[in-house]
This record gives structure tokens, sequence and C-alpha cells, in this order.
């Protein structure tokens, strides 16, 4: 088996995640994943796409992951192992789009309008 790379995005975060057999080794910007991200909540959620297909500690992973926070970044790193995943097998597309890991979700920050503190809210407003 050779290579196989997929991007994933979150908010302002890209992760590019390259996959190739192995025994189950995930490396993060050149440290364990455990490591980069050390609640254990996110690291379940990076693991999860493994777990739907039912192929844990059969491949190694090696991401790139920059920009955005440490959520944002676990999400996008999600979605390309999804994504890599699929392009390995395409008979595991159904269980992970059931999960919606193939779904980018597209929520953005809102931008800072003029004439306001924030994006929607408004200065304190007097009557009288």
């Amino acid at each position: 088996m050779e290579m196989i790379n997929a991007i994933g995005r979150r908010k302002s975060s890209v992760a590019r995640v390259y996959l190739t057999k192995g025994e189950g080794k995930i490396t993060v910007n050149g440290k364990d994943y455990k490591e980069y991200f050390p609640q254990i909540h996110i690291q379940q959620n990076i693991t999860s796409p493994f777990e739907t297909v039912e192929v844990e500690n059969i491949y190694d992973l090696k991401v790139n992951v920059d920009g955005g926070g440490f959520k944002g970044q676990a999400e996008a790193v999600r979605m390309a192992i999804a994504r890599a995943l699929v392009k390995l097998n395409e008979d595991f597309r159904k269980p992970l789009k059931d999960k919606k890991y193939l779904t980018r979700d597209a929520r953005e920050v809102e931008r800072k309008k003029y004439g306001k503190p924030k994006a929607r809210k408004s200065f304190q407003f007097s009557k009288r």
C-alpha cells in the first residue's frame, strides 16, 4: 500500500493527513497526538473515524495541521482522516457519512461591523 493523503478543514484550521500501513501511530506536527492534544475527549474525537470503520491499529498517520485553536484543529484532523479512509476503501463512505465525518462544517466567525463593539453586540442605548 502506498501513501494516501487527504485534507480536512474546520474554521480557520487546515489539516493534511498522510496514511500508511503500520501499527497505529499518529503523529501531529512531529509530536504524538496524545502529547499534542492532551484532552481525552479530543483524542477520542481524532480516533473516532477508525473506530467507526473498525480499523484501529492498522494504519500510521502523519498529520500537519495549522491555524485556529485545538478544537478546530482536532475536527479538521478528524475530517482529513475520514477522507483518507474513504480514498483507501469506498465501502467506508456510508458509515463515516452517517456519523457526519465527511461533511464540512461551514460555520465561520462573523466579521465585526463598524459602529459596533463586536459582530452583533451594540453599545448601550439611552432613550433620554
